[in-house]
């Protein structure tokens, strides 16, 4: 479907020159002298990489639809990740590739969205934020009481994140997959 390029939003996907992408950001410009345009960064679905281009605002962009699916997290075996779909629980492979960040947020069970393309993965979108237990930290060291004070601590699933003092090994914590850092205890 084609649309004009003065109805574009943030996080739609488009398809230019047969590459597959998503608006990060957009900002239509009015200069004083010549023809309005709209600058665009986008980021390639398909590689993950970011650029940014200016575009003439009379021009017609392929919107592309991308299906959502509700999957769970099961298991995985070297750098393949195995996904059941929640509502008729078939199993889908993907690759680590294109898990990228994702991949250390991965534990067993955990609900998400795998989005795709006319059949290609391109990506999943998980919780915005998610529990874990941590599995290694060193203990509360007593009268250490520094403001904002921080330590290294590792989660479940192998990552490592600062987390205060006060938290202790085997405590469930909550963690922002947007930054991958310490939210509050569970």
């Amino acid at each position: 479907m084609n649309i004009n390029i003065n109805d574009i939003k943030n996080g739609m996907t488009i398809i230019m020159d047969s590459n597959l992408y998503q608006i990060l950001e957009f900002q239509h410009v009015k200069p004083g002298k010549g023809p309005a345009f709209v600058k665009m960064k986008l980021k390639n679905l398909r590689t993950g990489t970011i650029t940014e281009n200016s575009y003439n605002t009379n021009i017609k962009i392929e919107k592309a639809h991308i299906d959502r699916m509700p999957m769970q997290y099961l298991y995985n075996t070297g750098n393949i990740y195995y996904f059941m779909n929640t509502q008729n629980y078939e199993q889908l492979e993907v690759n680590e590739n294109i898990l990228e960040e994702e991949k250390k947020y991965l534990k067993e069970n955990l609900e998400l969205e795998i989005s795709s393309y006319k059949g290609e993965i391109i990506g999943i979108s998980l919780p915005e934020k998610i529990e874990y237990e941590i599995i290694e930290t060193e203990p509360a060291v007593k009268g250490n009481t520094a403001n904002n004070a921080m330590k290294d601590a590792t989660i479940e699933t192998g990552y490592t994140l600062k987390v205060p003092l006060f938290i202790n090994q085997g405590e469930k914590i909550i963690i922002s997959t947007k930054d991958g850092k310490y939210c509050s205890r569970a």
